[in-house]
């Protein structure tokens, strides 16, 4: 979210708390900055209807209606019983990790909803700067599945997904009532009650293919009592090292120097009519190198393993996806 569509959305909220009558479009306008900037009727009322949306993702309770029997238009306002939240008292320090906790997120849902949560905060009269430099800036990445499985934990709503097994490339459909999602050992889990299986089982969303598909109505799945998620997922997770696994690829030549550092180079070959180096590079987690190989693109090509190769693989085929789903 840019930086004045931020500030034009709290000076509405602002706006429309400060009135006990309903403010019409056009009154609007008028009134709150960043709207007399529109190009034309029609540009600002795209972006009206956009600026609606965004706070209604946001919880901020929107009302419609009309002031008096006599008006023809339906006007907007937003009670301030149904608004207000507890007094907010932020020290500086305070309000710098908020603005930092902001930026922490490299995932598209959870960066909307940081953005959302500093309008809200500035709309209370909290002054939070998410723009101010930082020396180091850690990012924490969500898998593309994170989304989804959240959305149906909250909406107790069971999922179907398909999912690769630790060291096989093969793919199985699984349906799963999700508990919730945690984070152990910089990796993400959904823990839940396998029904294929009948039992508790934990996930790595890492080897979640394709997309995770809702099944059956929200509200049917609920959380045991007394369960700890993290404790389930410690029990059950990675909790031994793995063996070094070496893994061979093909690299294009005077391409991917960062794969070249990573290994070594023990031969030639040609892919596709191009030429380029064997490399075999030791790895503890195959899994944990599909993502900065995927970046490569065609530069890089991986031979073996093939848990490695599928892995890659399903992240080239979700970015393709991605991009198809773009242009429609």
């Amino acid at each position: 979210m840019s930086t004045a569509r931020a500030e034009r959305l709290v000076n509405l909220v602002l706006a429309l708390l400060s009135t006990r009558q309903y403010l019409t479009a056009e009154r609007i306008r008028g009134i709150v900055p960043g709207y007399g900037d529109a190009a034309s009727d029609e540009a600002y009322f795209r972006m009206f209807e956009r600026d609606k949306t965004e706070l209604r993702e946001l919880g901020i309770p929107l009302e419609t209606g009309r002031n008096s029997a006599f008006d023809a238009i339906e006007g907007y306002r937003i009670a301030r019983r149904d608004y207000e939240l507890g007094e907010i008292d932020l020290a500086p320090d305070e309000a710098a990790a908020v603005a930092l906790a902001s930026r922490l997120w490299d995932s598209p849902e959870l960066t909307g909803q940081a953005q959302g949560a500093l309008v809200k905060l500035r709309a209370a009269g909290l002054e939070v700067d998410d723009q101010a430099p930082t020396v180091v800036e850690p990012r924490v990445r969500a898998e593309p599945a994170f989304g989804p499985l959240l959305a149906a934990v909250q909406n107790g709503q069971a999922v179907r997904f398909e999912y690769r097994r630790s060291g096989s490339p093969e793919r199985i459909m699984r349906t799963l009532e999700p508990w919730g999602v945690v984070s152990w050992r910089a990796r993400w889990y959904v823990v839940g009650h396998d029904r294929d299986r009948g039992a508790t089982r934990c996930f790595r969303l890492s080897r979640v293919t394709g997309q995770v598909r809702a099944v059956g109505k929200p509200g049917e799945v609920r959380r045991p009592e007394g369960v700890n998620l993290l404790k389930l997922v410690t029990a059950t997770g990675d909790s031994e090292p793995a063996p070094v696994t070496k893994a061979r690829v093909w690299v294009a030549d005077g391409r991917a120097a960062g794969v070249r550092r990573r290994g070594t180079v023990v031969g030639r070959s040609v892919i596709d009519g191009e030429e380029g180096d064997l490399v075999e590079i030791g790895l503890l987690y195959p899994e944990s190198a599909a993502d900065w190989i995927a970046a490569q693109g065609p530069d890089v090509v991986v031979l073996e393993p093939d848990v490695l190769a599928k892995s890659v693989q399903d992240r080239l085929e979700a970015v393709v996806a991605r991009q198809g789903s773009v242009v429609l």
